[in-house]
């Protein structure tokens, strides 16, 4: 996609990197905090930019933070998630994975790739002296998946100080239900609170042939069900998104043993923490009736990441780039849905925003995220990148008033 703009000239000119760089990504995924090679191949590609300052480690041993400053002016973080998904591909391009059962079925190869290339005209433009102030390239591992600690490599890298002076940040997300040229943004909550929950049913059971003689946790988790299913309708406005799934039953060990207890795990989805925590305590009660029957329960909720809450002053910043680069595109204003996201622990702390860029292929396959066919149109990656560089020069240039802390 060509025209005029100086940016978008550039963006187009790195179009054969661009795809280098995620094809690379692409043949050799790793999975979370286990980013080692994606970390070496990201370092070796900062160095060449001369006036990038590189750090390793910050937060997750495998994170890696690029920084162009001229020593003033305000400082925007712009960010990329690096770790790919355990999915086997199911692709047979020359580009697919190399890596068994291992796979970049959610566009984490297309983010860091996009990132690369972001700092590489940046770069360019802070040795000419164009822009003043800081930009801050976080490659962040570890979205996907948490550790023992129930935590992904955004919080870590918080924690460890990668955000520190940062007045704003960034971030995109391609988009397989969208085509290219297509936007998708949204202000305020965006994507979902994610928590897990594992919950136990207990009775005393018994033999199949007297359950008179028992108490039968497999009868108490009917209506436990039933009152669980029932939240979202009658104690969620319909008004406010939320979900409660149960993704594992587990009971029994024979057919004529009434079993001991019944395990049961979901997720609970959410946007605002009111839904999140009226949630918590509408669970606790569905599960409660197993008292009410001869049974006893126990629960622990886990709380994940938080919503995905997109800054409208950052969003107005970013449409205000699209309009400079690519008049003729289409923005399409809606909530990204209540998939996950740990940039949204990055808006809890700073103004932040990320949008959705189309990168559909035309050709009636459908590619889901976190899909074994998932797949993208490689000419998406220099609008990315045009993007984010257009944000960061505008953001730079003081086009936008934040609020005071």
């Amino acid at each position: 996609m060509s025209n005029d703009h100086p940016i978008v000239e550039q963006a187009n000119s790195l179009l054969n990197e661009l795809i280098k760089w995620r094809r690379t990504f692409h043949q050799h995924p790793e999975l979370s905090f286990r980013e080692f090679g994606t970390s070496q191949f990201v370092v070796e590609t900062l160095q060449k930019m001369e006036g990038m300052n590189i750090e390793r480690g910050i937060g997750v041993e495998t994170s890696v933070v690029g920084t162009l400053t001229s020593g003033e002016g305000p400082t925007i973080a712009i960010r990329a998630d690096m770790d790919a998904l355990p999915i086997t591909e199911e692709n047979t391009a020359s580009y697919s994975s190399k890596n068994n059962g291992v796979m970049h079925a959610c566009g984490h190869d297309a983010h860091t790739a996009v990132l690369l290339g972001t700092a590489s005209i940046l770069a360019n433009l802070f040795k000419k002296n164009e822009v003043k102030g800081t930009v801050k390239f976080i490659f962040q591992p570890a979205e996907e998946s948490t550790d023992q600690h129930g935590l992904s490599g955004s919080p870590y890298m918080l924690q460890a100080g990668a955000y520190d002076n940062a007045d704003a940040a960034i971030a995109l997300h391609v988009c397989p239900w969208l085509p290219v040229g297509h936007f998708q943004m949204n202000d305020g909550y965006s994507m979902a609170n994610v928590d897990v929950f594992e919950a136990k049913i207990f009775g005393t059971g018994g033999h199949g042939a007297y359950p008179e003689l028992g108490t039968d946790p497999i009868w108490m988790l009917g209506p436990v069900m039933q009152a669980l299913h029932g939240i979202i309708a009658r104690k969620v406005s319909a008004l406010d998104a939320g979900v409660i799934s149960i993704g594992q039953i587990h009971a029994g060990t024979a057919s004529n043993i009434i079993p001991t207890e019944v395990s049961l795990q979901g997720t609970i989805r959410s946007y605002t923490s009111e839904t999140r925590d009226l949630l918590a305590l509408e669970l606790m009660k569905a599960f409660s009736i197993a008292e009410n029957l001869g049974g006893n329960f126990s629960l622990n909720v886990q709380k994940g990441e938080p919503a995905l809450n997109n800054s409208a002053i950052i969003n107005d910043l970013i449409t205000g780039a699209i309009s400079d680069t690519y008049p003729e595109l289409q923005i399409i204003n809606r909530p990204f849905g209540l998939g996950g996201e740990d940039f949204g622990y990055v808006t809890q702390k700073l103004p932040g925003s990320m949008f959705f860029l189309g990168c559909a292929q035309i050709d009636g396959v459908q590619r889901d995220l976190h899909t074994p066919n998932f797949d993208m149109d490689e000419s998406s990656l220099p609008i990315g990148t045009a993007i984010l560089v257009q944000t960061a020069i505008k953001f730079l240039n003081g086009e936008v008033i934040l609020p005071h802390n």
